[in-house]
């Protein structure tokens, strides 16, 4: 197989899940067996058309992450369980969204009373990651953990369910595969961003828009001001069968850390994810440019970190290439913004997302961008800025945010609001779940 054939069908499995790549293998064979039983003159005009597709395999090869989940009903057993469902649990998915929703499920079963399972879609769980992060997180799981593949599509894959399960989903996807597969009221979706801002106007933002407007599930948005935003939108839904939460930030995991360098440069991050779009890439790549041809980062004092996953080889003025750090572990993670000085990272939604939190949490200067209602994040910490989201207020924020002395910073950190206690972010909205247990695991 050349190269490029290979390349192309590695873009289609990850775009479209193990079984559209494999019906779309074997179709590809029925096709070239025939074509090898055909005269030439039968063999049609144009090579690139395949055969027909019904329209159901159509529909499932373009939107298989909705696939219904495989399942199958088993007598209730005594068991509690509270099942996380999400694409996957491997190393560089833990970081924001998916941990926050496996320290949700751990604090909620210990609570509760009961088993935890994981159900990931895209690849088998590794347990050691998790583990690792509840151990980083100081939770204990007081009885039994499971895991579950649950492959896209893959009906030979069912989970077994029973009145005794609660189903925690951590995107539009995942509902949209959970809601034809269990009881309705069962499902609390967790949900971390406007995630109808990921896609352009067409099918896979009218069915996000749909799940988005269930009014039989629960909802559990991280924010308030996420919260307010997705009911100002329109999702009274949501004003009705939701609440949210502020996350939490431990001290032991986020605080600053004691440099290392010799060379006593400052450290300068960005939140550098280029096939993440709303993460605003290319603005942010430029505006660094303009701070570091202005003089405002002065390369001989300041060493800039691209902090991300696929970055591509930049050269700043000057010939300067940033630091690429690329598939950090959470700990890892945790120990670079811990020596960070100050950053820039964008987020084109009203979403405040993790980064600019956890930099805050660190010790960390940080400027992000303001949108709709995310106007400014000075209550979560005064080390956060929010600039208009143009090129220039973006650069005239880093100039402010690096001429603030570190001893206004540190005091700045030492008056953050940032929450430090994850049981004390979800302790509201477990006592609530608590108190309806009877009804839902029936």
């Amino acid at each position: 197989m050349k190269i490029t054939t290979f390349s192309k069908a590695f873009r289609y499995f990850r775009a479209h899940g193990a079984r559209a790549f494999f019906v779309r293998v074997l179709r590809g064979i029925e096709y070239r067996i025939s074509a090898k039983n055909t005269d030439v003159a039968d063999i049609p005009l144009s090579p690139s058309l395949s055969p027909s597709t019904d329209v159901k395999t159509l529909i499932e090869q373009r939107m298989s992450s909705t696939v219904p989940l495989a399942t199958r009903y088993i007598c209730a057993s005594h068991a509690r369980r509270i099942n996380v469902i999400t694409d996957s649990v491997g190393g560089g998915s833990l970081f924001g969204g998916v941990g926050t929703a496996l320290i949700f499920a751990g604090l909620l079963a210990n609570k509760l009373g009961a088993n935890l399972r994981i159900i990931t879609r895209t690849e088998k769980a590794t347990p050691e990651n998790v583990h690792s992060m509840f151990s980083l997180y100081g939770i204990e799981l007081n009885n039994e953990i499971q895991f579950k593949f649950a492959p896209l599509g893959g009906v030979a894959y069912e989970v077994d369910i029973s009145g005794m399960d609660i189903f925690i989903t951590t995107s539009w996807w995942t509902t949209a595969a959970t809601l034809p597969s269990v009881p309705n009221e069962k499902i609390i979706y967790l949900l971390q961003e406007d995630e109808r801002m990921f896609y352009p106007y067409g099918d896979d933002r009218m069915l996000c828009e749909q799940v988005l407007s269930n009014t039989k599930i629960s909802f559990l948005i991280n924010t308030k001001l996420l919260f307010d935003h997705l009911i100002q939108s329109g999702l009274k839904n949501i004003e009705m069968n939701g609440n949210y939460f502020e996350p939490a930030f431990p001290e032991k995991i986020f605080h600053p850390r004691k440099k290392v360098s010799d060379d006593n440069k400052k450290k300068f991050f960005f939140y550098a994810r280029p096939n993440n779009l709303r993460n605003l890439f290319y603005l942010g790549v430029k505006v660094i440019d303009l701070a570091i041809n202005r003089g405002i980062l002065n390369l001989d004092k300041w060493d800039i970190y691209f902090v991300g996953n696929n970055l591509p080889s930049v050269t700043f003025a000057q010939g300067y290439s940033p630091v690429k750090c690329e598939n950090l572990s959470w700990l890892e993670y945790a120990e670079l913004i811990g020596t960070i000085d100050a950053g820039l990272s964008l987020m084109y939604t009203p979403h405040p997302s993790y980064p600019p939190l956890d930099l805050a949490a660190s010790g960390s200067l940080v400027v992000t961008n303001a949108y709709q209602n995310k106007v400014s994040l000075s209550a979560y910490s005064e080390n956060i800025l929010c600039a208009e989201l143009n090129a220039e207020s973006l650069v005239e924020g880093i100039s402010k945010i690096i001429q603030i002395d570190d001893e206004v910073r540190y005091e700045n950190y030492r008056s953050n609001g940032l929450l430090r206690d994850w049981d004390v972010a979800f302790d509201h909205i477990i006592g609530d779940l608590r108190s309806k247990s009877e009804v839902l695991f029936s």
